[in-house]
């Protein structure tokens, strides 16, 4: 009976995807079958820790997610989790041998989530992008390469570099919400000038620096897995387009998102350049 409920802490952890970002659902359906879940058991586990420090206002955000953290080792250590999130993460870290630094890294980013407002230096910034999105691209590597640890090897660098682009890529569309609700600010050019087009192409050119560097990564990937991952790149590279053509003042107004025809132009762009071994 175990196996029933294996399953359903995978389908739930499917449900929280598919509930929060329908276009990483889209991207993950587009993995080898056996590594979905594992995927959707990563996403899972960020997405709580990300709601706590971001949207549960009303309570105690710093014992929530510290009781979040002692869940998950006190599972790890037990082999077992009456929060389905949790007991599919931890089968997914068993399984693809997970380092247990990539965890803690993300958790320690998650912690800043709490207290720090500014991010005073290049230093900080990418510390904190590091730990927030780098470590989930490396767990996320972890499945993809299925423990083959000198591909591993091979794709650390450019899975980071993905990672860091992503990220970098979430914080210009999320600008308004980050400076206006959360009160943060990720980018340390930002502290004593407002945001402007010179700040806006700096932050850029390092996006374009990232993506371009993380590319022939992607080109490495196993076939399994390097569809849904184009798909995530083809459409985190029109999002920046987009935010590109987008004055900055209009950032700081609105979030900027891709229309679903152009996710849907995307995805069959994906899957040609994939099925003719273009990439």
């Amino acid at each position: 009976m175990l196996q029933l409920y294996r399953d359903l802490s995978y389908k739930i952890s499917k449900l929280v995807t598919a509930s929060y970002s329908t276009s990483f659902l889209i991207a993950v359906n587009r993995l080898k079958p056996a590594l979905r879940n594992a995927v959707y058991s990563i996403y899972g586990f960020v997405r709580l820790a990300d709601e706590i420090v971001d949207t549960f206002n009303c309570y105690d955000k710093k014992t929530l997610l510290e009781k979040f953290e002692n869940d998950y080792y006190d599972a790890m250590q037990q082999g077992i989790s009456l929060n389905p999130v949790l007991y599919s993460f931890c089968e997914t870290v068993r399984h693809y041998k997970i380092p247990d630094e990539l965890i803690r890294a993300f958790l320690k980013s998650m912690k800043y989530d709490l207290s720090v407002i500014n991010y005073n230096s290049a230093d900080e910034t990418n510390e904190y992008i590091y730990g927030s999105a780098e470590v989930v691209g490396l767990m996320c590597l972890k499945i993809f390469t299925e423990n083959d640890e000198k591909l591993y090897s091979d794709l650390l660098v450019p899975a980071k570099r993905l990672g860091a682009a992503l990220q970098r890529v979430n914080f210009l569309r999320d600008l308004k919400n980050d400076t206006q609700v959360l009160k943060r600010c990720y980018f340390h050019d930002m502290i004593n000038q407002k945001f402007d087009e010179t700040i806006k192409r700096k932050i850029i050119n390092d996006i374009d620096d990232d993506f371009n560097s993380s590319y022939p990564g992607i080109k490495k990937l196993p076939s399994d897995s390097k569809l849904g991952v184009i798909i995530a790149y083809y459409y985190f590279r029109r999002l920046l387009d987009k935010i590109k053509r987008t004055p900055a003042e209009k950032l700081l107004e609105a979030r900027i998102r891709v229309p679903d025809i152009v996710k849907l132009f995307l995805l069959v762009k994906a899957y040609l350049v994939c099925k003719l071994k273009l990439v």
